[in-house]
């Protein structure tokens, strides 16, 4: 049996409403332990949160709400089985330790001591194949949570007496995930807010926690304003919120991976892709943005930009790439499982430069130009549109790919 230990000790705030399954499982149980021959009274009890707060191919990210019902707690560890081969892979708000489908989530130093009705949420990001249902039992401190607060007497001849009342209610809820699935789905609520005024360096791998970042630029679309993020070859960003303003969004140093991050409003652009490597890949994996006046990803560099499970409201282009940059790349663009609102168009490419676009899944509301192609030219031009649809050489899609409402 394999097993897996590891630790994020970052405090998660707030909830939110379940996106693919959320489960609310009430309990209760009491222990009593007697010394010095006296009668005792105590009270033991828990509700358990657990909402998956997005999912993709493979992933999904989860938020487990623990709220203590009965007299408080010093210390606390909490467990479930998962019932589909789900895996933890990295966690917030306490240690985790996995073994076989059990997992085990003990308190991190600052969130040990839960009063009476207080609640701490850790939140994680795991990996499911096939499906992904949400555990229905949980026990705090190794009781079966079942109920509401429970008092229990033990007499003095009684060394030791456990008495459990239990009551379970589960509620399931399956809706398509927040810009997962076909990318559609509801908008996320950020669990705080974070002013950032100057580039934050996201190095390899940055995890917002789903706080909301704003705080650099005029919300507007001037040219060269600074990012908010600078994620390094390699990296990955994700569950982040970015609202107004917002400057210059994310650059893309190298390959990335933006997973989850939602943009409020889009300033100048909400990312911009850099490798100059024609083997560089760069992967938007759910989310949303919202009023990119201009565009909402610019494709500077070389290399693919795929885009999944997105949803964009409100736009010029979901994607642009750039056709009178100081150095004129061949780029492409995959789009899978995206929603566009008020968007006038996906994809603008250079065919001359043997730009390619592909799209499946995708669902418009309203008039959207799927594939726009432009005749690249040199810094200081302004490119000029050619053409526009499905043409088997660079503009790729079919009737079937596309669903019109």
């Amino acid at each position: 049996m394999n097993s897996v230990t590891g630790t994020r000790r970052r405090k998660l705030t707030g909830r939110f409403a379940a996106i693919t399954a959320a489960a609310s499982v009430t309990a209760v149980a009491a222990a009593m332990v007697v010394a010095g021959g006296q009668s005792a009274y105590a009270a033991v009890g828990c509700r358990v949160d657990y909402t998956v707060t997005n999912q993709w191919g493979g992933g999904f990210g989860a938020n487990v709400t623990i709220t203590n019902l009965g007299d408080a707690l010093s210390s606390w560890s909490l467990e479930w089985t998962f019932t589909a081969g789900q895996r933890v892979d990295q966690l917030w708000g306490g240690e985790f330790s996995q073994s076989g489908s059990t997992v085990t989530v003990r308190n991190a130093s600052y969130n040990g001591s839960l009063a009476t009705g207080a609640s701490t949420t850790p939140g994680f990001n795991g990996t499911w194949s096939g499906s992904n249902p949400a555990p229905t039992s949980f026990k705090l401190n190794g009781v079966t949570c079942t109920g509401s607060p429970t008092s229990t007497s033990v007499s003095p001849s009684t060394s030791r007496s456990t008495t459990t009342t239990s009551r379970t209610t589960t509620t399931t809820t399956t809706t398509n995930p927040g810009g997962g699935g076909d990318g559609s789905g509801p908008w996320p609520t950020d669990t705080g807010s974070v002013h950032t005024p100057t580039t934050r360096n996201a190095g390899t791998f940055f995890d917002g926690g789903m706080k909301r970042y704003y705080g650099i630029g005029d919300g507007g679309q001037g040219e060269s304003q600074d990012p908010m993020f600078v994620v390094a070859n390699g990296g990955t960003i994700q569950n982040v919120i970015i609202d107004a303003p917002a400057g210059d969004g994310i650059h893309c140093e190298g390959s990335c991976t933006i997973r989850n991050v939602w943009w409020n409003d889009v300033g100048e652009d909400a990312a911009t892709f850099k490798s100059s490597s024609a083997s560089a890949t760069y992967l938007v994996d759910g989310g949303g943005a919202k009023s990119g006046a201009d565009k909402v990803f610019q494709h500077n560099g070389a290399g693919t930009v795929t885009i999944r499970n997105f949803q964009v409201h409100s736009s010029g282009k979901l994607y642009r790439a750039c056709g009178n940059c100081s150095t004129s790349y061949q780029r492409h663009v995959v789009m899978d499982g995206v929603t566009a609102r008020s968007t006038k168009v996906l994809a603008g490419i250079n065919t001359n430069w043997g730009d390619t676009a592909r799209f499946s899944r995708i669902t418009v509301y309203g008039s959207t130009v799927i594939c726009e192609k432009y005749q690249g030219v040199p810094k200081g031009s302004e490119p000029k549109k050619i053409g526009e649809g499905a043409d088997g050489r660079n503009c790729f899609y079919s009737p079937s790919d596309i669903t019109q409402r």
